[in-house]
């Protein structure tokens, strides 16, 4: 056997080994690599290709969310127990775009609905299984999308505010079903369906901001339960519950926006969590979240300014009241001591008393990931560049542009500016409720059918 020198067994200090690359790290690098690569096409063509790459394909992303209400393969079947989810992705997304479907597929569609229903109170993902807090909120914002008399008096609300009651929890929480978990999805989905159905009551909001709070982490998102790492989803699901109980001066508004802003990367897109890939549905979690911020910017102003901080959101001067009048709300103990109608009335108060803010991240970056990355020529949205079309991403990556084109209105109502809007004018979507992420029209239709119906009574 030869000898092996002392040199080659014991290499140099200065020849420091090269590190191997993360799997982390190695898929960031492929992502990038396929954005920017669209980017460097994009940016190489004549300014009317651009256009044309930039053009919302509406009718080939009608056709792909039709053939899904008709017919969907046995890959599906995974999604048995998720099935009003999927026709709240696509009915949304259909709504978004404008348009709608015969009215024949609609009534199949309630009665579909009403079959997932529970006796007891609250709806399944199918017929004959048990009632599930997220499933409720996608078939009652399925069936306000819908919209209608026949489509909004299926809803036995009694029963449904009875379901909820039995899923909440001492510590504020609420279980996702009998026995089931309890995270911030079960109270955003929950406190969000009795807030569009008017049946948000004092039982109901009991200790939902204890829970939420303990769960905003270190960095200043929200995680799904207690000690878990903070989450794009889960950041919007606590917000968006805490603005609709009045309760969202308890978090700490600074640092949430801090985390949620710096989640928009260099592809332009938002990623879910730090660290991680980029991913076309938290166009809606986190630039919707952002949204919900940038209407909060005096109980922000306020923090700032307890906190001895230099910079504000807004140089408004006057004295106001938050937009959704959650400082009028939170009491010594956080809790909620203002009638029940002041607590019904913050969703409507917090569309109807808009205020035009400049939005707090990169507005038309974000369309653009959109339009070029996670948009399918052929119909669809997908998460990232590599991934098929889904109707989740394409539900959600068209909420996120919703809510991208109108970040600059002056009023809901207001048709945007064609410099807001990135491409074609006629990219423009339907504007959403971003509380419910169901497009205003409809959520006014409920506003007004609900709170008719409960004084009628």
């Amino acid at each position: 056997m030869s000898e092996v020198s002392e040199k080659e067994t014991n290499p140099p200090a200065t020849e420091a080994a090269t590190p191997c690359p993360t799997v982390t790290q190695r898929d960031q690098w492929m992502v990038e690599s396929q954005v920017f690569q669209i980017y460097h096409l994009f940016a190489t063509i004549p300014p009317n290709a651009q256009m044309l790459m930039l053009e919302l394909q509406r009718e080939n992303h009608m056709q792909f969310l039709s053939k899904g209400l008709r017919h969907l393969s046995s890959a599906f079947s995974v999604l048995d127990s998720n099935r009003p989810w999927l026709c709240y992705w696509i009915f949304h997304s259909i709504a978004l775009l404008g348009e709608s479907v015969e009215d024949e597929l609609e009534d199949n569609t309630i009665e579909f609905l009403s079959r997932c229903q529970d006796p007891d109170g609250g709806y399944a993902g199918g017929p004959g299984q048990m009632p599930h807090i997220a499933t409720t909120y996608a078939a009652v914002n399925t069936l306000i999308t819908l919209g209608g008399q026949k489509s909004l008096t299926s809803i036995n609300r009694d029963k449904l505010h009875g379901f909820l009651r039995r899923m909440k929890q001492p510590n504020g929480g609420f279980r996702m079903h009998d026995d089931g978990e309890i995270d911030i999805r079960a109270c955003y989905t929950a406190i969000s369906v009795a807030s569009i159905l008017n049946i948000l009551d004092d039982e109901l909001i009991q200790n939902v901001g204890d829970y939420i709070l303990s769960c905003q982490t270190y960095e200043g998102g929200i995680g799904g339960e207690p000690g878990s790492e903070a989450h794009g989803g889960y950041t919007f699901c606590g917000l968006a519950a805490m603005i609709l109980i009045g309760e969202a001066n308890r978090l700490d508004l600074p640092r949430l926006i801090d985390w949620v802003v710096f989640r928009q990367g260099k592809e332009c897109g938002f990623q879910g969590r730090t660290n991680k890939l980029v991913d076309g549905c938290y166009s809606f979690w986190q630039g919707g979240a952002v949204a919900l911020l940038q209407r909060l910017y005096s109980i922000i102003d306020k923090q700032m300014e307890e906190t001895s901080q230099i910079f504000t959101i807004s140089n408004v001067s006057e004295n106001k009241e938050s937009l959704d009048g959650t400082s009028s709300h939170a009491t010594r103990h956080g809790t909620i001591e203002s009638g029940s109608t002041d607590i019904k009335s913050i969703a409507y108060k917090f569309i109807n008393e808009w205020r035009a803010q400049e939005p707090l991240f990169h507005s038309i970056a974000l369309q653009q990931y959109i339009l070029l990355c996670a948009q399918e020529q052929e119909g669809g949205l997908r998460d990232k560049p590599g991934k098929r079309r889904d109707h989740y991403h394409t539900c959600y990556c068209l909420s996120g542009l919703s809510v991208c084109q109108y970040s600059l209105s002056k009023h809901p109502d207001s048709p945007p500016l064609p410099k807001v809007v990135l491409g074609p004018y006629s990219n423009l979507l339907e504007p959403i409720h971003p509380l419910f992420n169901v497009v205003l029209e409809r959520y006014r239709e409920a506003h007004e059918f609900f709170f008719t119906e409960s004084h009628d009574h």
